[in-house]
């Protein structure tokens, strides 16, 4: 069947959808994209996003059809909320006639014939999901729907658990006896072959599985806990990884990493904390720098979002920095704090704001915008 993922609610996931569609955000092992697709089973896809975003979009992607409503008029098509994190497999049968998908009574897609594709609108997704509310019949589908960042690294857990076991079948693994020390069931381990794991590291699996991807690299004293994922020729460098982390492809870590989400060719190869955090592309994070996840008060912590504060009912919530954020020597973030792309923040001896726009800097105490846009590209 073919299946069209929307780009719907991206607004209140920045900073880390200035950059990229909802559905090309990581949850587990996998983007929320793969996911889906892997749920519908469906090689037959495209993309409506927004146009800024198409080009590069275009570049990454230039066998997708992205913003062709030609290619939607199909006998039958599934529209997809991109935020949807989908259960691991699919529980109902293939839909035969135009109906409704619900994740805890939020619509997540939309099954329509030709004559109901006449009317959707490719510029406006929400209201597409929102004007089928009461026309359709529904199913309830499970997952859920990622409408804010932290939620992402609320689910990534298990969502890294999830993505092992539909994939444990085709896993292939090491000798583990050339390992200096698993502890915990060795099945629950997956090395790719060409993945190099120096002695004295140590993975503990009793808490969920431990991924290390294809050449991959973790060196001596490193400690992983899963569950965890090490992605494409990422190198781990004597550090400690705690649950429910996933790290992207082509990044360097040290220090410890907790229950936090990094994008691909992200540095943090110095020591200081992240944790539940969800860091973007390009990121570098000066030496000692550190993040807080949990106020001192043990409340609730609340995240600047869309020019207010969002109460997130939760405890434990880090920083959700944007692509291409750099951090100086020393720097401290505020829990919850929210970080636009290409900022810049330098240390002073105190923490950060919660917010720091795109295109910024926190530079001796005040918030300044002294980069065009030329000079961050040529740096």
């Amino acid at each position: 069947m073919r299946i069209c993922l929307f780009d719907s609610g991206w607004d209140l996931l920045q900073p880390l959808t200035w950059t990229r569609p909802v559905f090309e955000l990581l949850c587990g092992m996998t983007t929320l994209g793969e996911k889906q697709r892997r749920w519908w089973d469906s090689e037959d896809w495209g993309v409506c996003l927004r146009p800024e975003l198409a080009a590069i979009y275009r570049r990454d992607h230039p066998q997708t059809p992205i913003n062709e409503y030609g290619w939607l008029l199909t006998p039958m098509t599934v529209i997809v909320d991109g935020r949807w994190l989908p259960p691991p497999r699919r529980s109902i049968p293939w839909p035969t006639e135009p109906c409704l998908g619900l994740a805890n009574g939020q619509i997540v897609w939309l099954v329509l014939g030709k004559e109901q594709l006449a009317d959707v609108s490719v510029a406006d997704p929400s209201a597409v999901l929102a004007s089928w509310r009461h026309r359709l019949p529904a199913v309830e589908v499970g997952g859920c729907l990622i409408e804010f960042p932290w939620q992402l690294v609320e689910h990534n857990g298990t969502a890294l658990r999830e993505d092992y076991a539909y994939a444990a079948s085709s896993a292939s693994r090491l000798n583990f006896q050339t390992l200096p020390a698993i502890v915990g069931c060795t099945d629950q381990v997956q090395i790719a072959p060409t993945a190099r794991i120096d002695p004295y590291v140590v993975i503990d699996v009793t808490q969920g599985p431990v991924v290390i991807a294809e050449h991959a690299v973790v060196t001596a004293f490193s400690r992983l806990e899963g569950p965890c994922y090490i992605g494409p020729y990422t190198h781990v460098l004597g550090a400690k990884i705690r649950g429910s982390t996933t790290l992207g492809q082509h990044c360097r870590v040290g220090g410890e990493i907790e229950a936090s989400i990094m994008h691909g060719y992200s540095n943090k190869y110095h020591d200081g904390f992240l944790g539940h955090s969800y860091v973007g592309e390009w990121v570098n994070l000066g030496a000692g720098t550190h993040n807080s996840d949990l106020r001192n008060d043990y409340g609730p912590v609340s995240v600047p979002m869309s020019g207010g504060l969002v109460a997130t009912g939760l405890t434990k919530v880090g920083c959700f920095l944007g692509d291409h954020v750099r951090t100086g020597l020393g720097t401290l973030l505020n829990t919850g704090a929210h970080v636009g792309p290409f900022a810049h923040l330098l240390p002073n001896g105190r923490l950060a704001p919660k917010f720091v726009p795109a295109f910024s800097a926190w530079w001796n105490g005040e918030l300044r915008e002294v980069f065009s846009l030329e000079q961050l590209l040529a740096s």
